[in-house]
């Protein structure tokens, strides 16, 4: 049943949180937030983005102090002074964002600020393998970070954690970089956790997930506590209601699946086709730094006004296909084409001038500068139209920030926020304002744009690209999400091993065929 309170249970709880507030100047990010996190209970956090969840996982880690309310731990008052007090006392955290050096191995990033003494890099290598095979987290002790997938670097955030053997385990928003059989894998690893009688704090939009491996499930919304299910599994569409303040009927195919609610349905704008082609795509090919081919003979042609879909396993192509298009990745060979002009090798700068928008899978490292403005980076490639003998007149540039700011639906204090203080989900729809305004746009290649977004943002971010490509856009999207290709898109291609497995019309009654396609089944 779904409360408006947290339910009370006779057992002693891990940590519980009495009347949490915490503000960041005048905006209140938490809202006397109450819940109880128990031994052995796999305790879901749902709500959209900017609903007070990250902030929630970091004040229980130590990053941000309360400015209000009290927390006890193992009965007594806990105040942590940081992450690290916090991860002495039993408690680690898996953030919604990487906090890996790139240039470092596995190993080395477990390693740092453990201190001497405390493993050795052998030893610690060999608990590392044998976590990531228990677990069912495969991983390479040595391997470097920059040559990982991004679902990878996210498992080595997991290892890192589960290597301390907390008491308490909180994960931000860990299964939006992670594919199905990773998920199922991470989903078992809560699960296992928690059966040794250690609480896990798991953050998650989709209610699949919650059905699968929730105990109990706390509702945000704008900073509150609006509702609690010690049965979520029967609560799902309660759930939904609090979280969305509106009905489950509302949603479209693509936030639907999003949420994990399996409701697929084809609502790809399909303008009319001009059949006039925007991206041309001839034999690209992509060697890594050892050599191995990641991107085969990759050929393809996006018409103006159509959204075509990448489906594949991770670490098939995909980011190597996006790199490539967006100047960050010189291919082995093959060219590519914007109408007549050869972009083939050009920088990122030259590229976006030639008029494609690109939207990363990383939006940290690529698609944004997190110490810059809200209003900086919504203008990132264009500084130069408010800036006049040196000087950047920020008094226009936060003036037209703001226009797009209404019309994207960017939630911030303001466009002189600190891009780094806006929800994952605003600082996605802040880089596609910035991209899917550019004055010349002719094609959008968009990768994993939905990653981590609730169903809301889902819902907005779709709806900017279906108004782009009615526009006369070519639309590439790249996403792991087959049921939001299903959704979107016009035509899917299938990646596996960097090569074409085959294309087929984003048509929902061949689900079955593109997935064995994913799989390497020629069809």
């Amino acid at each position: 049943m779904i409360s408006t309170s947290p339910a009370v249970e006779a057992s002693t709880p891990l940590l519980s949180l009495s009347q949490v507030t915490k503000r960041f100047g005048s905006f209140t990010a938490l809202s006397e937030v109450s819940l109880d996190l128990r031994p052995g209970e796999v305790h879901c956090i749902l709500g959209e983005n900017g609903a007070g969840k990250s902030t929630l996982c970091n004040v229980m880690f130590g990053v941000h102090r309360p400015d209000g309310g009290a927390m006890t731990y193992r009965g007594a008052a806990y105040q942590p002074s940081g992450p690290a007090d916090a991860l002495t006392q039993g408690i680690a955290m898996v953030h919604q964002h990487f906090s890996l050096v790139g240039d470092m191995s596995v190993v080395d990033n477990v390693l740092l600020g453990r201190g001497r003494g405390v493993l050795n890099r052998k030893d610690c290598a060999r608990q590392l393998a044998k976590l990531a095979d228990e677990y069912g987290l495969p991983l390479d002790p040595n391997a470097k970070i920059d040559d990982l997938s991004v679902g990878e670097r996210q498992r080595v955030e997991i290892v890192k954690c589960l290597i301390r053997d907390p008491q308490l385990f909180v994960l931000d928003e860990p299964t939006a970089v992670l594919l199905p059989d990773e998920i199922a894998a991470l989903l078992q690893v809560c699960r296992r956790v928690a059966a040794s009688g250690r609480a896990v704090v798991l953050v998650t939009h989709k209610l699949a997930e919650i059905k699968e491996v929730a105990d109990r499930v706390t509702v945000l919304r704008g900073g509150r506590t609006v509702a609690t299910s010690d049965a979520p599994a029967r609560d799902i569409d309660g759930l939904v209601r609090a979280m969305i303040h509106g009905d489950v009927a509302e949603l479209d195919g693509a936030a639907a699946s999003t949420l994990g609610l399996g409701k697929v349905a084809h609502v790809g704008y399909q303008p009319p086709r001009s059949k006039i082609e925007a991206l041309q795509i001839d034999g690209l090919t992509v060697k890594d730094r050892q050599g191995v081919t990641r991107l085969d003979n990759f050929t393809l042609t996006v018409d103006r006004g159509e959204i075509v879909g990448v489906a594949g396993v991770e670490g098939n192509g995909q980011s190597e296909l996006a790199a490539v298009l967006a100047g960050m990745m010189a291919p082995t060979s093959g060219r590519y084409y914007l109408g007549e002009a050869d972009l083939t090798g050009r920088s990122p700068k030259e590229i976006t001038a030639a008029g494609i928008g690109i939207v990363s899978e990383d939006r940290h490292a690529v698609g944004c500068v997190l110490g810059m403005s809200l209003a900086e980076n919504i203008y990132l490639n264009r500084l130069d139209e408010f800036t006049r003998f040196g000087f950047l007149n920020r008094t226009a540039l936060q003036r037209e920030a703001t226009t797009l700011m209404q019309r994207f639906d960017v939630r911030a204090r303001g466009p002189g926020a600190a891009f780094s203080s806006l929800s994952g989900g605003n600082q996605q729809k802040a880089v596609l304002a910035r991209e899917i305004t550019l004055p010349n746009l002719s094609c959008l290649v968009a990768s994993q744009p939905t990653r981590g977004l609730d169903v809301g943002a889902v819902a907005a971010v779709y709806g900017h690209i279906r108004e782009a490509c009615g526009r006369g856009i070519a639309v590439l999207l790249v996403s792991s999400e087959l049921d939001e290709l299903l959704s979107v898109a016009d035509r899917i291609v299938v990646l596996y091993r960097g090569r074409i497995m085959g294309t087929c019309a984003a048509d929902p009654a061949r689900k079955a065929e593109i997935g064995a396609m994913m799989a390497g089944q020629a069809q």
